[in-house]
């Protein structure tokens, strides 16, 4: 009887995460073409960057893209259906409140960097000032990191075949790095189409798979109901894209992303599910450190996926094969945390 009950409770637990995701894509379904209408009457089109990080001309890029004009910020679709789906079926003070409150903060950076893009105001790369998109991030990092310790109450992080290291207070500088390396590591990789939203719905996957074995049923729903949505922004924004998620969508994922690293505490694992993001944000910063301190380039253009472009790799080509490692790289961090220690 004990093992009936227990099967019965794992069918229905399964099928509430399932439901969940099924929730986030009809709801983010349901959304789509308002967005679109309006994005299309109101001609959201992102400016594209006329000038590299550096300072001078982008040229690769802009022959690689320069064309492209399409509208953003589709991103807000995805949050507003995993925000309703979360506050109807799955809202949990110890689970969730603290990724959909980090979501929502971070995508109101993001939201605002579109504004002043969309309305041009910026030199070379529209947008919000670097450095005050960076401070913003931080703050809402820093409130998430604080919730994060005293409010839930964690203080270490967990290495896998090593076992927990406690941190203490520290713990809240380490999430606000992993916050802004996470947030800008999928910000970066929104550079073609569908390869953000693929490898974020991979990665979110591969979590609610290793949140349910925790038995963190909240965080679990949380990340299907992810997967639904970016299924959803997936139909429209496979090449050609129909529109693109923005800064408000990439910065609010990944800073999601991140947030459910820490609450299952498999940070360390982080890098190796999402080894696309890592490889598109070092490439950048390599680049970056390069171009400052030798004055030359490594990559014809970064991050990665422009320089495999400017190569002669179709833009489709590029993105499937960075589909297929983000999904061989999630199975083996899937591995490792049903190996070393993660799930008991």
């Amino acid at each position: 009887m004990g093992a009936l009950l227990t099967t019965q409770q794992f069918s229905g637990d399964v099928t509430s995460g399932l439901a969940l995701a099924f929730l986030g894509f009809a709801f983010a379904m349901l959304l789509t073409p308002i967005y679109t209408h309006i994005a299309y009457n109101w001609r959201l089109w992102k400016k594209q960057r006329e000038s590299a990080t550096t300072g001078e001309k982008a040229k690769v890029f802009q022959k690689l893209h320069g064309e492209k004009h399409i509208p953003t910020m589709a991103g807000i679709v995805t949050i507003i259906a995993v925000a309703a789906a979360t506050f109807l079926f799955n809202l949990s003070r110890s689970q969730t409140w603290l990724p959909l409150a980090a979501m929502f903060g971070a995508g109101m950076v993001g939201f605002v960097d579109d504004i002043i893009n969309l309305r041009g105001v910026g030199q070379g790369i529209a947008g919000l000032n670097a450095k005050l998109k960076l401070l913003l991030i931080t703050l809402v990092a820093a409130a998430g990191g604080w919730y994060f310790y005293f409010k839930l109450g964690y203080n270490m992080i967990y290495l896998p075949f090593f076992g927990e290291w406690h941190l203490g207070v520290w713990l809240i500088p380490l999430f606000i790095i992993v916050i802004i390396s996470t947030s800008n590591a999928v910000n970066i990789s929104d550079g073609l189409d569908g390869l953000a939203g693929g490898l974020l719905t991979i990665a979110f996957g591969v979590y609610a798979v290793i949140a349910f074995m925790q038995h963190n049923l909240g965080i679990a729903g949380f990340c299907a109901t992810l997967v639904g949505a970016l299924l959803a922004y997936l139909w429209f924004n496979i090449y050609p894209a129909r529109f693109m998620m923005g800064d408000v969508g990439s910065f609010a994922l990944g800073t999601a992303l991140g947030v459910v690293a820490m609450l299952t505490n498999t940070v360390a694992l982080l890098p190796i599910i999402g080894i696309i993001f890592v490889a598109e944000a070092g490439s950048s910063l390599i680049q970056i450190v390069s171009k400052k301190a030798f004055h030359r380039k490594v990559f014809i253009s970064a991050p990665v996926h422009h320089h495999l472009e400017a190569m002669g790799w179709p833009e489709t080509k590029v993105t499937m094969r960075f589909w297929v490692l983000g999904q061989v790289a999630a199975v083996v961090g899937l591995i490792i945390a049903l190996t070393g220690g993660y799930v008991k």
